[in-house]
């Protein structure tokens, strides 16, 4: 099982994703959950990410909002980095 790190940063964008979405915070959760027992999960379609977010991964909560990640290795972590759209979050 992974730790799920959330950054102040995280958490910020976090709140306002959900008070923009609220018909999405019980698939976040979900996510979330799947996320910390099996980030290889197929349904998260977790995959590398390319350019100026090399090193980091994208998780999709739906077909347009995305969660950007990394993992710290040493820790079975995942730390948290944004949470939006997919234009929010790639810009």
């Amino acid at each position: 099982m992974y730790k799920l790190i959330f950054t102040d940063t995280y958490l910020r964008q976090e709140k306002k994703f959900l008070k923009r979405h609220p018909e999405l915070i019980e698939r976040y959760k979900k996510i979330l959950r799947l996320l910390e027992l099996n980030p290889s999960h197929p349904s998260l379609r977790l995959h590398k990410l390319k350019g100026k977010f090399l090193g980091k991964y994208s998780v999709s909560i739906t077909m347009s909002y995305r969660i950007i990640i990394t993992f710290t290795v040493t820790e079975k972590g995942i730390v948290l980095l944004d949470i939006g759209s997919h234009d929010e979050v790639y810009s």
